[in-house]
């Protein structure tokens, strides 16, 4: 069931972010949803405070397994 939500939200911002849903081929709503869904999952790790100005500096695409690269690597390096 989806629910309507008003949001208070710096215009450069909204631009900004309306950009980034279309260039990636979703709606803004598809975008602050998942946005949303990640932050509020258990089963996601906090990310260190050093690293938080990188969080969404890199697009990967939806179905991107990190740990399914993580251990190639590993398995490749030795």
């Amino acid at each position: 069931m989806t629910t309507k939500l008003t949001l208070t939200v710096e215009k450069a911002t909204i631009e900004s972010a309306k950009s980034y849903a279309k260039q990636t081929g979703r709606s803004l709503s598809e975008v602050v949803e998942k946005y949303l869904k990640t932050i509020t999952a258990n089963d996601n790790p906090p990310v260190p405070s050093k690293l938080q100005s990188t969080v969404g500096a890199v697009k990967l695409p939806d179905n991107f397994d990190e740990y399914a690269v993580l251990r190639e690597y590993f398995d490749n390096k030795h």
